[in-house]
């Protein structure tokens, strides 16, 4: 008969696999303490051989101790090199990360393009401040391809810019083309000769 992952006992931290997850398993099953231990350092050096890159941390083996204990639920009782981490650390949730105190109109285009397209709506009527609109709304565009790839349409661009300026920059878009952007051809996967 099969046994389907999905009638295992689900992965406490599943970078680690099913094989060590079993592992811990079995080292709770030992009774000598000593053997316990030995059998807890052979299974944080397998678990430092699946990821090897991590090896030159200097706090990378007391992470591994930390993993286990989280494996086995704080219920492995071996002789650790390290004071483990405590299980109630976890219930401390994290400070919610606050979206800063701007308040952006569209954020598809960002905090700076609406500080870029604030600073052209103040400049005085001139060639420099027509220039640095028509940068900006390029930017846009690019912006907007990213988000849609089939195509951005002029008016729109300059539809967001009047919207974003209260009126104060007001260009007509038949008049003032924007840059037809191309999105770039994917790379193909040819051989390369050797």
């Amino acid at each position: 008969m099969l046994t389907y992952k999905n009638q295992l006992k689900e992965l406490v931290l599943p970078e680690y696999g099913r094989n060590i997850q079993n592992m811990v398993e079995f080292c709770l099953t030992i009774e000598d303490r000593d053997e316990r231990t030995r059998c807890a350092r052979s299974i944080v050096d397998a678990m430092q051989i699946l990821f090897p890159a991590q090896i030159e941390q200097q706090t990378y083996r007391r992470k591994l101790w930390d993993h286990l204990a989280i494996i086995s639920d704080y219920r492995l009782d071996v002789d650790i090199p390290f004071e483990l981490v405590k299980p109630d650390s976890f219930d401390e949730k994290p400070q919610a990360v606050s979206e800063g105190a701007c308040n952006i109109r569209r954020r598809h285009y960002g905090h700076l393009v609406e500080a870029m397209v604030a600073k052209a709506a103040e400049m005085p009527e001139g060639e420099d401040r027509y220039e640095l609109i028509m940068m900006v709304a390029n930017h846009m565009k690019k912006l907007q391809l990213a988000l849609n790839p089939e195509g951005v349409d002029d008016y729109r661009i300059f539809k967001d810019l009047y919207e974003m300026t209260d009126g104060a920059i007001n260009i007509d878009y038949t008049t003032n083309p924007l840059h037809d952007f191309k999105i770039a051809p994917v790379p193909g996967k040819k051989k390369r000769k050797k």
